[in-house]
């Protein structure tokens, strides 16, 4: 089946620093890569890289960087589905200090703007899978979602960056995936264990929580127990893919089928990859890399 991405594209600029700045501080650094981002962008390849059959939503400039980032985006999946506006295509500038640690500061005018709703509509097929995350306004977010629902899609949403997506009604995500502080952010708890359990009483009916070098929480239904998946202990580079690469490569395994713990099991394998290489879509495992991980946990590569 089909998975519908629908998010943002912008382009990345990436920094490499001895460490982040305080307020009023200049720090010199290196200009470590500039390419393709966006979380939308993001998750959208590395679902495509997995192998899935992507249709990819999202609001892009009528200008030179436009047809750059189109230019890379099509290495990877079709561009026919983004909506040219008028705006400055929107961009992104990432701090990593040496631990891997990172900042991004964005100007998203493009997907501040964007509403999908009336292009999205008519593509949009019972068993297909719609992936979003919180780029756009909350009013188009929860309507995208509960439009899928209605139509019988399997619908998945990563609320990064939060922003004011606390306010999405959660019985239109059939599985939320969010990281440490989103996930206590939206819960109004910091005991992980609770988070999950509040999650789902908030209407999602599964909850993926990930805790970085520690793993993730795992609850797949309401009434399943929550499970932890142990991490894998490598030596971060650059963290800020790892969101991105874990998200979409969960997404697209879904949506071919794949049962959810092996899906989370590559999807954690290529995040570790990720982290270990500069930039956010660079840094994410080639098409035959993931062959390679559907095969150590023997799932069929499409």
């Amino acid at each position: 089946m089909r998975l519908h991405v629908v998010g943002n594209i912008c382009l990345d600029t990436t920094f490499g620093l001895p460490h982040l700045p305080q307020p009023g501080e200049t720090v010199n650094g290196k200009l470590t890569a500039e390419g393709l981002g966006g979380k939308g962008a993001n998750q959208a390849v590395a679902a495509a890289r997995v192998g899935a059959d992507i249709r990819f939503h999202a609001a892009i400039g009528s200008d030179a960087v436009a047809e750059q980032l189109i230019e890379t985006l099509e290495q990877d999946l079709s561009a026919q589905y983004l909506v040219r506006t008028e705006n400055a295509t929107d961009r992104s500038t990432i701090l990593v200090d040496q631990a891997g640690e990172n900042v991004v500061i964005s100007a998203v005018a493009c997907a501040t703007a964007f509403d999908p709703r009336a292009n999205l509509a008519p593509h949009l097929r019972a068993g297909d899978t719609l992936l979003m995350q919180g780029n756009l306004s909350p009013e188009v977010t929860q309507a995208c979602l509960a439009h899928a629902k209605r139509c019988g899609l399997y619908t998945i949403f990563n609320p990064s960056p939060l922003g004011q997506q606390v306010d999405i009604d959660f019985s239109s995500v059939d599985l939320l995936i969010a990281n440490r502080t989103e996930a206590a952010t939206l819960a109004a708890t910091p005991d992980m264990a609770e988070a999950i359990a509040k999650l789902v009483q908030l209407g999602a009916t599964g909850v993926i929580v990930t805790l970085g070098a520690d793993g993730c929480l795992v609850q797949e239904t309401a009434d399943a127990a929550p499970l932890h998946i142990a991490g894998l202990t490598v030596e971060a580079r650059d963290t800020s893919g790892a969101g991105d690469c874990f998200a979409g490569t969960v997404a697209g395994l879904l949506a071919l089928g794949k049962p959810l713990t092996p899906a989370i099991a590559v999807a954690m394998e290529a995040a570790a990859l990720a982290v270990c290489r500069p930039g956010t879509v660079a840094s994410f495992p080639s098409r035959a890399e993931f062959a390679v991980l559907l095969t150590k946990f023997e799932l069929e590569h499409p």
